[in-house]
């Protein structure tokens, strides 16, 4: 793991991360999901696969999920206490700004409402969706910041975002500059 960004917003942190989400030792991990919570490629198949079965079997009992709303399951052996599964938009679906709007502030208001006090979320919707990576870093990055201000009685001290690959961190890490310091 490797610390790219930190910002404080409102006593809580920010920030941004480069590394595996299925290592990150918070209450929750976000899944980009799809509406089936089949999970079976990219992120969501990294989490089943190191998380274990029993991921998949309370994602089965859930069933469908529809675009732009979450589920929250436990989180099986990762070091993550839960798996909220954050269901983003597929390009070419339509209104794709908007559904991953809704994905983002869903997964946090599920948070806020179990009350967890740490999230890590990754670049939803910008892998095998083919949301392009630049917008999927402006609304995740602003949706989280603006949710915090709007938020303040929520229980989470720590919004993260855990990415990968250098292309999108690049436009992650454009975005965290672009934020003013609190």
């Amino acid at each position: 793991m490797r610390m790219i960004a930190h910002h404080t917003i409102q006593g809580r942190v920010f920030r941004l991360i480069q590394g595996d989400l299925t290592h990150r030792d918070v209450d929750a991990i976000v899944n980009a999901a799809n509406s089936d919570l089949r999970h079976g490629g990219g992120v969501a198949g990294a989490i089943v696969r190191k998380g274990g079965q029993s991921i998949q079997d309370e994602s089965d009992k859930i069933g469908f999920v529809p675009v732009g709303h979450a589920a929250i399951t436990g989180a099986g052996r990762l070091p993550a206490k839960f798996v909220i599964h954050a269901v983003g938009p597929r390009m070419g679906d339509g209104d794709e700004d908007n559904k991953l709007r809704s994905a983002i502030i869903s997964s946090l208001q599920l948070a806020s409402e179990k009350k967890l006090g740490s999230i890590s979320f990754p670049a939803i919707s910008s892998g095998i969706f083919g949301f392009p990576k630049d917008r999927c870093a402006k609304i995740l990055v602003r949706e989280s910041r603006d949710f915090l201000k709007k938020h303040a009685s929520s229980s989470l001290s720590v919004v993260e975002f855990c990415i990968y690959d250098d292309e999108t961190l690049d436009h992650f890490r454009k975005e965290f500059e672009k934020l003013k310091p609190a």
